[in-house]
């Protein structure tokens, strides 16, 4: 049995580290293509291109179209070898990274991620989650390196939108819950073997900072603060899931959380807020889920705001029909759900989900809402 860890060469996070870009970028290269929206320019640009020129950097500014597709990477690319790049530094969230790490495989240049936002654990992955020009999850893919930098301004993240940081611990809360069940049958990792001891003892450190810290972390992210609990979990959103899930193992939260985008009414929810749904279906799925811990973590998901029931996600009244679509997916061939230790039927799927919306509104009603 092979066991495999992966992670970036540098992580670094802090209030106003991107300030400090150029020194980080300057020692892997002298012109580096910066990918971002104008939003994330608007934001961080005067930031980020001082700091690059401070460096003296030559620098080449490419706008993110919107989309990790397949051909916006591959326009990044040519862009990076016409204009002599070596070393692609991707700016913004989650599909401006994944965009700018396939690209920089396809240029064969170096590295580097800033997310602004803490909203998924792409920064720190060697992997790119694909759409269509439609926004539908097409499939991923796996690079031979992770980013060599990845920065990680916690400012910036508590200056962005209270959405996506709870998003962000959505995701992440997943890590743990996952990795534990593929670790049962020694399922293979992204990583390519078997979870080490390590990766599962980082996944089980960001799933006990996200509970212990994270409502008081949003509380500061409502005000723009940046507070300890909100450095802790940046460091579980970002770092802690991203290695976790990487060379830990992924299982049927996510696979759930990608199908939802089949739906039209769920196209506006972010990643993690879907993941969010996915893990109560994956505890009301695998017969090892110890109850009461179950009730915590769905207790914990409404407390920050994360969608518990179908009406969260804008499926009220949704049927057993429409979603068997979620079913036949999980059960299918090269499926998430493969790395349970039991069989995952679509029948089996429908009931999760269909009591993971039960479950979630009886909390709900616990807890007066």
């Amino acid at each position: 049995m092979k066991t495999c860890l992966i992670a970036p060469r540098k992580y670094v996070q802090g209030r106003g580290v991107l300030g400090e870009i150029g020194f980080y970028v300057g020692m892997l290269g002298k012109k580096p293509l910066v990918l971002w929206d104008s939003c994330v320019k608007g934001i961080v640009g005067q930031t980020v291109l001082t700091s690059l020129e401070a460096s003296d950097l030559e620098v080449v500014d490419v706008q993110f179209q919107g989309e990790s597709t397949k051909e916006e990477a591959a326009r990044v690319a040519r862009t990076a070898k016409e204009r002599g790049a070596d070393v692609l530094v991707g700016i913004g969230g989650g599909k401006a990274l994944d965009t700018a790490k396939a690209a920089a495989v396809e240029a064969g240049i170096k590295m580097v991620t800033c997310p602004t936002i803490a909203s998924n654990d792409s920064p720190t992955s060697a992997a790119t989650v694909w759409y269509d020009e439609q926004g539908n999850c097409t499939g991923f893919e796996c690079w031979p390196f992770n980013p060599d930098v990845v920065i990680v301004d916690t400012q910036v993240i508590a200056n962005g939108p209270v959405r996506a940081f709870v998003a962000g611990m959505g995701d992440a809360l997943a890590t743990w819950i996952e990795a534990e069940a593929a670790y049962k049958t020694r399922a293979t990792s992204l990583a390519g073997g078997v979870s080490t001891l390590a990766a599962m003892a980082i996944a089980r450190l960001g799933y006990d900072t996200l509970m212990q810290f994270g409502l008081e972390a949003k509380r500061a992210v409502e005000l723009d603060l940046v507070t300890p609990p909100v450095e802790k979990v940046v460091e579980a959103n970002v770092l802690h899931s991203g290695l976790g899930f990487e060379s830990g193992g992924l299982a049927t939260a996510h696979m759930i959380a990608n199908a939802l985008p089949s739906f039209p009414e769920c196209k506006t929810f972010m990643h993690g807020e879907k993941v969010g749904f996915g893990i109560i279906s994956q505890l009301c799925l695998d017969d090892d889920t110890d109850v009461e811990e179950m009730y915590d973590i769905v207790d914990f998901e409404i407390a920050i705001g994360l969608p518990v029931t179908f009406a969260d996600l804008n499926l009220e009244g949704i049927g057993r029909d429409r979603l068997k679509a979620i079913g036949a997916i999980c059960a299918g061939e090269g499926s998430l759900c493969d790395a349970h230790c039991f069989e995952v039927t679509s029948d089996g799927i429908v009931d999760a989900m269909i009591a993971a919306d039960a479950l979630g509104q009886e909390r709900k009603l616990l807890a007066g809402l």
